[in-house]
C-alpha cells in the first residue's frame, strides 16, 4: 500500500486533506512541514500533503521557503478545503473556558481567530504548536493545564476534548489550500480526475537583473499569449536583500506551445525559469461530491 505523509499528529486539517486525495495510501503522520517533505525525498513515503496558502493570513511561507531552498520536489495536485477552527478543553472544564490561562495552536490558526482571543481570553497566554491537531494532543495529554486548543472537529473527536466554543474563527470564507507533493515527476493519477477538473501549472522566475521595467517584461510574455495567471508573489532568494523570486501561478495545464513558449521567451531575456508541477485542481465540496455520486452507483 502506498503511504502518504501529512502534516500531524493525527486529526490536523492536513490529515483530511491526504484523506480526500488519496483515499487508499496509509497516512503518516510527521511533527513539521519540512519532516514531511524530507521523508518523500527519503523514501519514507511516496508522497505528502502540506499547507500552502490560506485565504485569510496568505502563504504558508515555511512551505514555500523549505520547498525552494531545501526539498524541491514535484507538485502533484491541490484540494482547497475550508476551514473552521473551534475553542477546545478537556471536559471538566467546559463550563470554564473563559477561565482558561493559555491557549495552544498553531501560529496560522491564533491569527485566524484574532478576534475571538481578544475579545473573549485577553488573558490568557499564546503557546504555539506545529499543527491544531498537536495543540489539541498537547491538551489531551496534560489536563491538569487549565489551557484551551484552537483545532478543528476532527481533532476534538480524535483527542475525546469538548468543544466550548464553536466557529471561532474571525472570517467565514476561511479557506486553505493543501499541495500534494511527490518525489519525481510521476503524474496525478486517479478516478477524481474528470472532464471538468480544472489545472494550474506553478512556475518560478528570477529576473535577470534589477532594471526597470524587468517585471512588466514578464508579465507581457504571459499577457500577449492571452494565459490568465491566478496568482503571483515573491519570495527572497536569500542571496542579498532585494533579490527575489517570482512563484507565478498559472491557469491551465502545462502544454507543449504556451507555457514553453513563455519560458523561453523569458530565458531570452536572461531570467531563469522553473517549473515546479502542472497540477489538478480539486475542492473538498467536489470531492465530497463525488464520493457520494461513487456510493449511488455502486
Amino acid at each position: 500500500m502506498e503511504k502518504v505523509g501529512y502534516l500531524g499528529p493525527m486529526g490536523s486539517f492536513t490529515e483530511a486533506a491526504a484523506e480526500r486525495l488519496i483515499p487508499l495510501a496509509e497516512r503518516v503522520p510527521f511533527r513539521s512541514i519540512p519532516d514531511t517533505m524530507d521523508a518523500v525525498k527519503e523514501g519514507i513515503v511516496e508522497q505528502a500533503v502540506v499547507p500552502l496558502e490560506n485565504a485569510i493570513e496568505g502563504s504558508v511561507n515555511i512551505t514555500l521557503d523549505y520547498f525552494i531552498h531545501h526539498q524541491r520536489l514535484m507538485m502533484a495536485a491541490e484540494i482547497v478545503a475550508p476551514i473552521e477552527q473551534h475553542l477546545l478543553v478537556a471536559p471538566k472544564r467546559q463550563s470554564t473556558w473563559e477561565s482558561v490561562e493559555i491557549i495552544y495552536s498553531h501560529p496560522q490558526a491564533i491569527a485566524q481567530c484574532h478576534q475571538f482571543i481578544r475579545r473573549c481570553l485577553p488573558h490568557a497566554e499564546i503557546a504555539y504548536e506545529n499543527s491544531t491537531a498537536a495543540a489539541a494532543k498537547h491538551i489531551k495529554e496534560h489536563p491538569e493545564e487549565n489551557a484551551a486548543a484552537i483545532a478543528n472537529v476532527v481533532a476534538a473527536s480524535s483527542y475525546a476534548l469538548s468543544i466550548a466554543q464553536t466557529r471561532i474563527n474571525d472570517y467565514d470564507n476561511n479557506r486553505t489550500r493543501f499541495i500534494l507533493l511527490k518525489k519525481n515527476n510521476n503524474r496525478y493519477d486517479n478516478d477524481l480526475i474528470s472532464s471538468n477538473t480544472k489545472y494550474k501549472t506553478t512556475m518560478m522566475i528570477s529576473l535577470a537583473s534589477d532594471f526597470s521595467g524587468a517585471l512588466h517584461q514578464v508579465l507581457a510574455a504571459f499577457a500577449w499569449r492571452k494565459i490568465n495567471l491566478s496568482k503571483i508573489e515573491s519570495r527572497p532568494t536569500k542571496t542579498g536583500l532585494g533579490n527575489y523570486y517570482f512563484i507565478i501561478d498559472v491557469a491551465m495545464q502545462q502544454d507543449t506551445i504556451l507555457i514553453p513558449g513563455v519560458c523561453e521567451e523569458l530565458r531570452a531575456l536572461g531570467c531563469e525559469v522553473e517549473v515546479l508541477g502542472s497540477y489538478p485542481c480539486f475542492t473538498l465540496e467536489e470531492l465530497n461530491g463525488f464520493e457520494t455520486k461513487m456510493m449511488a452507483e455502486k
